[in-house]
């Protein structure tokens, strides 16, 4: 995959002489590409395995070039679809066009770097590390320095593990610097070529936490509403839950980014995705696992141990699902409705209230119906790209019409099921005024099946629940639900 955002053309600050006869040596992770091999491919060993973790682990005791070596055995990277740095590239066939003779090297693994180069086809010769030695810093340079045979050379880096090559070279390529880093290389070197680095910012953080997937956990609030609970100490326990479940929710979605990069590069929109463009490092999403997971399990355990149960079951599920289940047909739709429903079930252990078979069964069916209307949504805009298939996913386009049945009978069902609640006896035990409930059903009924001809419409993208935030009518949809709810329940009507 490519990053597009830098187009500008770059000249080498020597003369086109002095390029045609002076080597360039380029790093890879981080400067030709605005990701880090090593960490691809430990996700990838992962993913495959769990259980390979713990053997990373005994590998690195060995050396960091043996972990590498050992990960190389065991996986297929795709290179083909690693985020390269368009602006460095364009840089590089520029200098490739005045004569000028580049060699790729990398800490990366040998079998790796190899794959890179002969993806882009513009390097002459290729170095990287082997099972015994790991190509950074001074390792690297006397590599370059033999190479090179005491002439001089160019570098094109990206870190302070670069520094020390930057100092011995006559030309000096700075990609994707931090500030302390650039001005660490201006110092010695104030005529670098810089090649930018891309702006991270908190709207793009935030994007990548989906922040905005939090209003599902306002499920966790139906309980409360369903039982007409006014208690405030109900609510406050519950708003408690809601962040837990939020924060578990944000560090769950970063997992699944991370897990599922090639599935995401491959696909013509989510590309865009921050870690799947490399605009935020895996480093960088791991690190944020690691603070907002423990962040949630702690606030759970003060919610409630029950509760606490419910989060460590939330993740099991989830990672299983995104390490296998989603891949199967059916079964991830349903795993997906399962764990809408999860919320309101744990909404109703976060408060104290026993959550009805009533309220879990409309809640299945209802969430069902929206996962299948995610993945129609996906199974278009794939087939609309060319594409025959769902990447990371168990599904054809020859599939759309029976998924589009299924979900427009399980918005049906949904309904249906909160009809006969409405004429039960627990309905009209809690709603005093429960003959108003039956205006609810055209209401829900109108809102599912426009639902649907939207998804057919190709006016829905991924994701119903941001559709529904945005969507005026949804809104009014919602209002009226509740309006009639509200009314329903006075025991002025009783």
């Amino acid at each position: 995959m490519n990053d597009n955002s830098h187009s500008a053309q770059f000249s080498s600050p020597t003369s086109d002489a002095a390029a045609a006869t002076t080597p360039l040596y380029v790093d890879l992770d981080g400067t030709l590409t605005h990701t880090d091999l090593l960490f691809e491919s430990v996700l990838v060993l992962v993913k495959n395995n769990p259980l390979y973790l713990f053997a990373c682990l005994i590998w690195l005791l060995q050396g960091r070039a043996h972990l590498k070596a050992e990960i190389a055995k065991r996986i297929h990277l795709d290179v083909s679809l690693l985020p390269y740095n368009e602006a460095c590239l364009n840089y590089l066939r520029q200098q490739r066009s005045a004569g000028r003779r580049l060699i790729l090297i990398s800490a990366s693994n040998l079998g790796l770097v190899q794959q890179v180069a002969d993806h882009l086809g513009l390097f002459d010769t290729v170095m990287g590390s082997d099972a015994s030695t790991n190509l950074k810093a001074a390792a690297k340079l006397r590599t370059i320095e033999r190479d090179a045979a005491g002439q001089p050379f160019a570098y094109a880096g990206n870190s302070s593990a670069d520094l020390v090559i930057w100092k011995q070279a006559c030309e000096v390529i700075v990609v994707n610097g931090s500030a302390s880093l650039t001005q660490q290389v201006n110092r010695f070197c104030p005529n670098a070529l810089m090649i930018p680095a891309r702006p991270v910012n908190l709207r793009l953080i935030a994007k990548a936490l989906r922040l905005h997937q939090w209003a599902k956990n306002l499920l966790l609030f139906v309980p409360l509403l369903a039982a007409h609970a006014l208690s405030i100490e109900k609510w406050l326990t519950t708003l408690l839950g809601f962040i837990a479940f939020g924060l578990c929710a944000s560090a769950t979605y970063v997992i699944n980014d991370l897990l599922d990069l090639a599935s995401d590069r491959a696909h013509p929109r989510k590309r865009a995705r921050a870690f799947a463009a490399g605009t935020l490092s895996i480093p960088f999403g791991l690190g944020v696992v690691a603070v907002l997971l423990p962040l949630s399990l702690w606030l759970a355990a003060l919610t409630s141990l029950p509760f606490l149960g419910l989060i460590l079951l939330y993740i099991v599920v989830t990672l299983t699902y995104s390490t296998w289940l989603k891949k199967v047909a059916f079964v991830d739709v349903l795993v997906l409705a399962l764990l809408y429903t999860h919320r309101v079930l744990a909404g109703g252990v976060a408060s104290g209230i026993t959550v009805s078979n009533w309220l879990l069964a409309v809640s299945l069916f209802i969430f069902l119906s929206l996962a299948l209307v995610k993945r129609c949504a996906e199974l278009e805009f794939m087939s609309d790209a060319g594409h025959e298939s769902l990447a990371g996913r168990g599904y054809r386009d020859t599939d759309l019409p029976y998924l589009i049945s299924m979900g427009i009978a399980s918005g049906f069902v949904a309904v249906m099921v909160l009809a006969l609640y409405i004429d039960s006896q627990a309905g009209a035990a809690m709603y005093p005024g429960a003959g108003l409930l039956w205006l609810i059903l055209p209401v829900m009924l109108f809102w599912i099946m426009r639902l649907w001809i939207k998804t057919a419409r190709k006016e829905i993208h991924d994701d119903p629940l941001l559709f529904a935030i945005t969507d005026p009518v949804s809104w009014i949809v919602a209002g009226t639900v509740a309006s009639i709810a509200a009314v329903a329940s006075s025991r002025i009507l009783s």
